[in-house]
């Protein structure tokens, strides 16, 4: 995995829950400046999952598993969507603050890819 990508994700997983978060304080639902927000964590996040999937092409392995990798791996590059999607649904306060805890929850699978990976940079 790449050191600097999974940083970069983490920080603007962040960045969009403390942004979203702040939104259900103030009892606003996502606006669309929110969903670029969004757009912006889920590309970082397929970008990691066609890495992820490349290095384990190429014959490369996790420290811990495949398997637990990919399942990390793909979760954590939707959990941003879901709680996007979501949102949608739920068009108040409680909206916004789905989407800070799906970019909380990415945030801290980041994290845990690294570690499973080997917390070695690519």
């Amino acid at each position: 995995m790449l050191d600097p990508l999974t940083v970069a994700i983490g920080v603007t997983a962040l960045a969009l829950a403390a942004w979203c978060g702040f939104a259900a304080y103030r009892d606003q639902p996502t606006k669309d400046w929110h969903f670029i927000g969004m757009a912006v964590v889920s590309v970082l996040g397929l970008v990691q999952l066609v890495i992820g999937v490349v290095q384990l092409a190429r014959g490369e392995k996790p420290d811990q598993g495949t398997a637990i990798f990919l399942a990390y791996l793909i979760g954590s590059a939707l959990a941003v969507p879901i709680g996007g999607f979501m949102s949608l649904a739920e068009r108040t306060r409680w909206g916004s603050a789905t989407v800070a805890a799906g970019a909380v929850v990415m945030a801290v699978l980041e994290v845990r890819l690294f570690d499973i990976w080997g917390g070695t940079g690519a």
